[in-house]
């Protein structure tokens, strides 16, 4: 598919949900594909509420990257923050880095960071923009629907560019001028947290970056999964009103 064809189908995708489920928001991780999508609802003057979250470990870069969409795009980005007491207490019992000791107190760094403030972005919202990607991680993304209810949430979520490859993303950031961060030009495929994020070598994924120390194939921050860990993944064939 080439790259017009993929930008219009992505455009038709996102009109639709957005026209049908309002109000929407669109949690930009800041990554190339999010600042790809960030550029196509600018573009097509979309109606949708754009906020990130400053984890408060993010690398410079991305913090280069909030201030360059600002400059480029009408669109304002909330930025959210963890709360302050939940980070204070988390630092206190386990050191400032205590996320390497054990997969679980990274989750809850993760928890707290991550998790608590896009509930606070999602409050009241009806659809949930992403930009997770099916080329990220065979283990965990390749399974996702384009449009799915999150129980976890309670709300539908809408991913757009699930069928987009690395190739697509940036060819569309050259043609389009699309800012975004520098680390990519240092080996970097996925960027989260500075401190839980490496560049990648010669044939490793792209998020074998993220929590490299955690032996587990399955590793996410816990922003896209259930109860049990698994990514949201429900088919949309009927939305919660019994409609079609």
């Amino acid at each position: 598919m080439d790259l017009n064809t993929r930008i219009e189908n992505t455009l038709t995708q996102l009109r639709t949900a957005i026209e049908t489920y309002q109000p929407s928001a669109f949690s930009s991780s800041l990554s190339a594909e999010d600042m790809v999508l960030l550029d196509l609802i600018e573009r097509s003057k979309l109606s949708v509420d754009v906020f990130t979250l400053d984890t408060g470990r993010l690398p410079e870069e991305t913090h280069e990257v909030i201030g360059l969409a600002r400059q480029k795009y009408q669109q304002r980005i909330r930025v959210l923050f963890p709360d302050a007491t939940d980070v204070e207490s988390y630092v206190n019992q386990h050191g400032v880095n205590g996320f390497y000791s054990s997969t679980d107190l990274r989750k809850r760094c993760c928890q707290i960071r991550k998790v608590g403030p896009i509930k606070r972005g999602l409050k009241g919202k009806k659809l949930w923009i992403t930009g997770l990607r099916s080329a990220q991680s065979i283990a965990t993304r390749s399974h996702l629907e384009a449009l799915a209810w999150d129980e976890t949430y309670g709300l539908y979520k809408a991913n757009p560019m699930l069928d987009w490859t690395t190739k697509d993303i940036f060819a569309y950031v050259a043609k389009y001028d699309v800012p975004i961060s520098n680390l990519y030009q240092k080996g970097y495929t996925s960027i989260g947290c500075a401190p839980c994020t490496r560049p990648i070598t010669s044939g490793e994924s792209e998020r074998a970056g993220r929590w490299w120390w955690e032996e587990s194939n399955n590793r996410e921050c816990g922003l896209h999964v259930d109860a049990h860990g698994r990514l949201v993944r429900e088919v949309l064939s009927n939305d919660k009103n019994g409609n079609s």
